[in-house]
């Protein structure tokens, strides 16, 4: 456990800020809502004898220009650091969360900076919008978001050190080139160290970043290699970087208890005898905001270590107001959605052609209905945060995905200006969606504001699981019609969803009208129904929406194939070339987004063929072995996963392999891009062969990992990845690696044994792993 030193521990008054002061006199006025397009460099130290140190300022006008401060040479809000040891030092500005994005945004710059890889250390970012602009992580927008302006961090870094070698040398920047931290020119056989130049570097004008020319591939250096994490060392050896690590001076614990049904309110509570219990030193009722994503009313003990917190929460007692709580069940949601599913199509939110007109004149027409369950967040890391109020100021450490989004949350919570929360991010140790939301944040700092003292609010597994923000579970009536020729000519998919108001779906369940096979089949209807109301709250999950709608989807095209007599890789890669359809609709543009890479038919082909290719397509397998293939195609990636498997009399299945071919464009990393796909494949057949979330009258029935089980280390099958990189900008790779997954275990699991799955997870019907 590591004990957060006082370096790291501002206590600014209310009106310090210094950060936002010297960002005002930059910009030329207050902090206004700014688009991440908006840019210019921003030196943070120079003259000094600190060296270059280099970051961006985001700006609402888009006019470039610099500022400097003399007196922040440790600063941690700059992209760049380059020490006149030579040391070279990157700040991260994004959370990790396993994904590798610390070593990866460390890579980027460092290419274009022309470092030594080998004496370059990244450190994590302060949080500080004003600066950084997004500092989240979610949906696989990481690389893609930063990628340009990173480069554009490194560029500008090597271009000030080029201007100042050649004023030192008195020759053209033209004639100086670099190579790992290292000025040359070349005619005079003159060298320097970037450490020897980089105080004179700090007094180079800063380049507008629209001047700067970037590294063609062809000359990159460290891109697209294998590099070990830079945590890595730490994280194995137990040092202390997670948000559950924290520790500083004079703190207490916290446990938070809310209601096991979302809205439920405390009606009483045996404070008293909880105070009087060892260790304890309070326990209060929090009302909260009502808000599941903030505080719900609940009762928070503070006790001088988290096992004391723990021990008594097993003695509360209290009695809830269940009025307004929620009252749902799954099993009878499922049953509903039978009943609905047989009935008529309701009107179509999304109508292409004429879909009756095509199953009427179809050669062939198929119906399936699919169902999945809801699923939990599950990571290894529960909840938590450490919040200290002093001085005006509420200071955080947090493992959060989405450190923007809390800012203002926790700000209205303790009823202080933004300015006023100062944020430190940890590593998250597991997100996966989770910490997208910020409520344990906001419940750390709404409890921290009644102690006096730093609070560490640690949620029990149970809390975790009880409380989360669901992947929603969704029930799917499919028809399809191939024409004379055996293509695919009509689908129609009607989702029944669950809803909280009987207006629309729960969060991250609906299906959008350019989900496939939308802009690939001439003739596609999509409608919903809902089953209302649903108050259990839901949220973003691993590849949200794909997770699932890929699973129905090509799941469903298999069938559709092999009804049609058709080869199924050979339908399949029709499909996905198919002229003449209606284009799918755009996906609405958000201005945090990064560059939106669309679906390319060729990409597509090369990714089904490649695994193809791989996993021996086509090849015959003795009885009760099948091959299965899928397809996805999101978050900018075009993805296909091969399963290889035998399955017994007893339904137990054994992966013999599963192959990756994923194109997401150039490989920052290699070793993290191929831990990804691994990753998110063993994630993904973990979920659709044993996870379900049950509820019963709106209170979640599993409760610890014996009764929502993942798959245990000795079932982790062998993935073998392989990357196409075309020249495109890259993607992101935790989501697309995924969401092929269970479809294609699905369609091998047929192939072998001739038995349809559609439901997930696949435990329900009898499988095994």
């Amino acid at each position: 456990m590591s004990v957060v030193d006082a370096k790291f521990r501002r206590k600014p008054a209310a009106s310090d800020n210094y950060l936002a002061e010297i960002l005002r006199e930059a910009i030329g006025g207050p902090e206004p809502e700014m688009a991440l397009e908006r840019r210019s460099f921003l030196k943070l130290g120079a003259g000094t004898g600190a060296g270059l140190v280099l970051g961006f300022v985001l700006k609402p006008d888009g006019k470039a220009s610099a500022a400097t401060g003399a007196s922040l040479p440790n600063v941690l809000n700059a992209y760049v650091r380059i020490a006149p040891d030579n040391m070279v030092t990157v700040y991260s500005k994004g959370p990790e969360i396993g994904q590798g994005i610390k070593t990866a945004f460390g890579l980027i710059i460092a290419e274009e900076l022309d470092a030594d890889w080998q004496h370059v250390r990244v450190e994590q970012a302060r949080i500080n919008p004003m600066i950084y602009g997004n500092q989240g992580a979610g949906g696989s927008t990481s690389i893609p978001r930063n990628w340009i302006s990173l480069r554009q961090a490194g560029a500008a870094a090597r271009a000030m050190l080029v201007a100042a070698a050649a004023k030192e040398w008195n020759v053209a920047a033209g004639e100086i080139t670099t190579l790992n931290s290292t000025l040359l020119h070349k005619a005079s056989g003159r060298s320097l160290s970037y450490g020897a130049m980089a105080v004179k570097a700090s007094a180079m004008p800063v380049p507008d970043a629209n001047t700067l020319k970037l590294k063609d591939r062809k000359d990159w250096r460290l891109l697209g290699k294998r590099y070990s994490g830079v945590d890595n060392l730490k994280v194995v050896t137990g040092q202390p970087l997670f948000g559950i690590d924290v520790q500083v001076p004079g703190m207490v614990y916290a446990n938070y208890t809310k209601c096991p049904a979302t809205g439920g309110k405390v009606k009483s509570a045996n404070l008293a005898e909880i105070k009087a219990l060892p260790g304890v030193k309070d326990c209060f009722v929090l009302e909260g905001t009502g808000v599941a994503a903030e505080v719900m009313p609940g009762v928070a003990i503070i006790a001088n270590s988290t096992w004391a917190a723990f021990s008594a929460k097993k003695k509360l007692k209290i009695e809830w107001d269940e009025s307004g709580a929620a009252k749902e069940s799954t099993s009878e949601g499922a049953a509903r959605a039978k009943q609905i599913a047989a009935g008529p199509v309701p009107k179509p939110y999304h109508n292409v052609g004429d879909v009756d007109a095509a199953f009427a004149s179809a050669a062939k027409t198929v119906e399936a209905y699919y169902e999945y369950a809801f699923v939990a967040h599950a990571p290894l890391e529960p909840q938590n945060a450490t919040a200290w109020w002093h001085d005006g100021v509420m200071e955080m450490w947090v493992p959060t995905q989405q450190a923007n989004r809390g800012l203002p949350q926790i700000a209205s919570i303790v009823g202080v200006p933004q300015d006023n929360i100062v944020m430190h991010q940890t590593r998250v140790g597991g997100g996966f969606g989770r910490r997208l939301v910020n409520d344990y944040a906001c419940e750390a700092a709404a409890i921290a504001l009644k102690v006096d003292a730093p609070v560490k609010l640690v949620w029990t597994r149970e809390d975790d699981m009880a409380h989360d923000f669901y992947r929603p579970g969704a029930f799917h009536m499919l028809k399809a019609a191939v024409d004379k020729n055996g293509r695919l000519d009509a689908w129609q998919d009607h989702i029944i969803n669950y809803s909280p108001d009987g207006k629309s779906a729960v969060f991250a369940g609906e299906m959008a009208p350019n989900h496939f096979p939308s802009g690939l089949v001439p003739n596609l209807r999509y409608a919903q129904s809902l089953i209302s109301p649903f108050l259990t709250p839901t949220g973003a999950w691993r590849a949200p929406t794909w997770n699932v709608l890929v699973f129905v989807q090509q799941s469903f095209l298999h069938e559709v194939a092999l009804a049609a007599g058709r080869d199924h890789l050979e339908f399949l890669l029709e499909t996905l070339n198919r002229d003449g359809a209606p284009a799918a609709p755009p996906e609405p543009a958000r201005p945090d987004s990064p560059p939106r890479v669309p679906y390319n038919a060729q990409r597509a082909t090369d990714a089904v063929k490649l695994a193809a290719e791989k996993s021996g397509y086509g090849q015959a397998r003795e009885k009760g072995r099948g091959l299965g293939l899928a397809f996805c195609y999101g978050f900018g990636g075009h993805m296909c996963t091969a399963i290889d498997l035998s399955v017994d009399a007893k339904k137990h299945i054994t992966i013999h392999k599963i192959i990756v071919a994923a194109d997401v464009g150039p490989i920052v990393n290699m070793s993290g891009a191929e831990n990804q796909a691994k990753g998110a494949s063993i994630d993904g057949l973990s979920t659709a062969m044993g996870l379900a979330i049950d509820i019963d009258k709106g209170r979640v029935v599993q409760a610890n990992f014996n009764t929502y089980s993942p798959l245990r280390m000795r079932s982790a099958p062998e993935v073998e990845v392989h990357f196409l990189q075309p020249d495109f900008i890259p993607s992101g790779l935790g989501e697309p690696a995924l969401p092929a997954l269970a479809p294609a275990l699905g369609n091998a699991i047929y192939n072998a044994t001739g038995e349809r799955v559609r439901q997930m997870p696949f435990s329900k019907l009898g499988y095994t792993i």
